[in-house]
C-alpha cells in the first residue's frame, strides 16, 4: 500500500487547483507536487490521473530500451554500455559494452529484440561506427545468454560516412513479416538526403541478417542503394508500427522549426531539404517551398521545434482513453507529447511532463504502462501508471 499522502494546506490546494485548471485549458497536463513520495509524481491529464514512478536512476545519457520476457529491461547508454534493469534495480555492471564513435550526437543508440527472441535470443543495436572515412550508423546484433549480451557483430554498415558528428538517426523497428527498419540522419549535410546513391537521410529495410529484400522499392534500380525504403529525411529519432495497419510511423528533427511526424511508405520522398516548414539555426531560409509535387507532407509538424525523440502508440488497457494514440518524447521541448489521431490526421495534442527533463525514448510497456527515458548524465527510467 502506498504511503498516505501529506495533507496540503487549503491556500496551497487552491493554488494547485488553479494551476491544474489553467494547464488543462492550454492542453498541458499539470504535475501535482508535494502530495507523493519523492520517487513519484502525480500527473493530472485531460483523460487520466497518472502516477510517474522512477524505476531506475543513475543511467548515463540513456538512448533506447527493450523489454525482456519476465519484466527485465535492457537500456542503452550513449557512451557504449548496455545496462540491465532487473527487479526495479539497475545492475552495477553493464551487460555489454561497444566501441562507438561517441562524439557529438554519436554513440550507442537504439536497442530492440528480434520478433522470435523467445527462440533465438537475438538483440539488435544501432550505433555510430568509426572508420577511415569518419563515422556512420551501423546495425549490430548479439545473443542474450540470460545475464550478458554476447557475440555482438555488425549485420549492416550504412553508406553514410561523414567527418561530422551529427544526425546519425536512429531507431530500430521490426514489421510483422520480420523485416528490420532503421533510420539514418542526413549527417548534417542536407543534400545527400535526396541522393539515392547514399544512405544519408534514409530509412533502410533489411532481412534480420542484413540481407537486402528483393522487394525493396529501389532494388534493381541503377544508381540507387537497394536497402533504401524511404528518403528525404533529416534526422529520424522516433519510429513505431501502427498497431492496426502495421504501417511504419516516424518522427524526425527539423532545423529551427519543422519537426515532423510522418507515415512512412515504400519509395516515398519526404522532401528534406527541398521542402521544409523550418529555417536554419541562423535564421536563413533553407528552402522557399513547404510543398512540391512528388513529395510527402507530414501528418503533423511542430514550429517552434520540440526536438522529437522516441515514439510509441499506446496499445494497453490501463489507460483506456489513450488507446491507439501516439506519444512522442521531446528533447528541446522537455516534454511528452500526446497526439490524438482520426483517419490518419492529428486532431488534438496534449503536453505532459513539461520541463521534467529531455525525453529521449518512449515505450509501450508489456504491462500496459508507458515508459520513458530521460536524457541526462543521471538519466532516469520512468513508468507512467494509473493513479487512484
Amino acid at each position: 500500500m502506498p504511503p498516505r499522502p501529506l495533507r496540503t494546506p487549503a491556500p496551497r490546494r487552491r493554488r494547485i487547483a488553479a494551476l491544474a485548471v489553467g494547464a488543462a485549458l492550454l492542453g498541458t497536463a499539470a504535475v501535482v507536487y508535494g502530495r507523493t513520495p519523492p520517487a513519484e509524481q502525480l500527473l493530472e491529464t485531460e483523460e487520466h490521473r497518472v502516477r510517474v514512478v522512477t524505476v531506475a536512476s543513475g543511467l548515463r545519457n540513456p538512448w533506447g530500451l527493450a523489454f525482456l520476457p519476465g519484466g527485465d529491461v535492457l537500456v542503452t547508454e550513449k557512451g557504449g554500455r548496455v545496462r540491465l534493469v532487473r527487479g526495479g534495480a539497475l545492475h552495477a555492471q553493464p551487460v555489454a559494452e561497444l566501441e562507438v564513435a561517441s562524439a557529438g550526437q554519436g554513440g550507442l543508440l537504439d536497442v530492440a529484440l528480434h520478433p522470435d527472441f523467445a527462440q533465438n535470443r537475438l538483440v539488435y543495436l544501432t550505433y555510430s561506427k568509426r572508420g577511415p572515412q569518419g563515422s556512420t550508423t551501423a546495425l549490430a546484433r548479439g545473443r542474450w545468454d540470460g545475464s550478458r549480451l554476447i557475440d555482438v557483430r555488425d549485420v549492416f554498415v550504412a553508406e553514410a560516412w561523414s567527418g561530422r558528428s551529427q544526425h546519425f538517426g536512429s531507431r530500430i523497428v521490426f514489421d510483422r513479416a520480420g523485416m528490420v527498419y532503421f533510420g539514418i540522419g542526413d549527417r548534417n549535410e542536407k543534400a545527400p538526403a535526396q541522393d539515392l546513391a547514399s544512405d544519408k537521410g534514409k530509412i533502410l529495410r533489411l532481412h534480420d541478417d542484413g540481407r537486402i529484400p528483393r522487394d525493396n522499392p529501389f532494388a534493381g534500380r541503377g544508381g540507387a542503394r537497394p536497402e533504401i525504403f524511404s528518403y528525404g529525411h533529416r534526422n529520424p529519432q522516433g519510429m513505431t508500427l501502427h498497431p492496426e495497419s502495421g504501417e511504419l510511423w516516424e518522427t524526425e528533427h527539423g532545423a529551427r522549426g519543422g519537426d515532423e511526424i510522418n507515415r512512412v511508405r515504400p519509395g516515398r520522398n519526404y522532401g528534406w531539404p527541398r521542402i521544409t516548414h523550418g529555417v536554419d539555426y541562423s535564421g536563413a531560409r533553407i528552402s522557399p517551398d513547404t510543398a512540391l509535387p512528388g513529395m510527402e507532407q507530414p501528418v503533423l509538424h511542430w514550429t517552434p521545434s520540440i526536438a522529437p525523440s522516441g515514439l510509441a502508440f499506446y496499445t494497453g488497457t490501463r489507460f483506456p482513453r489513450w488507446r491507439g494514440q501516439l506519444f512522442a518524447g521531446a528533447l528541446a521541448g522537455e516534454q511528452l507529447r500526446r497526439v490524438v489521431l482520426r483517419d490518419g490526421r492529428a486532431v488534438h495534442q496534449e503536453t505532459l511532463l513539461r520541463g521534467r527533463s529531455r525525453i529521449r525514448a518512449v515505450a509501450d510497456g508489456p504491462d500496459g504502462n508507458l515508459y520513458i527515458l530521460t536524457d541526462a548524465s543521471g538519466g532516469l527510467l520512468l513508468r507512467l501508471e494509473p493513479a487512484p
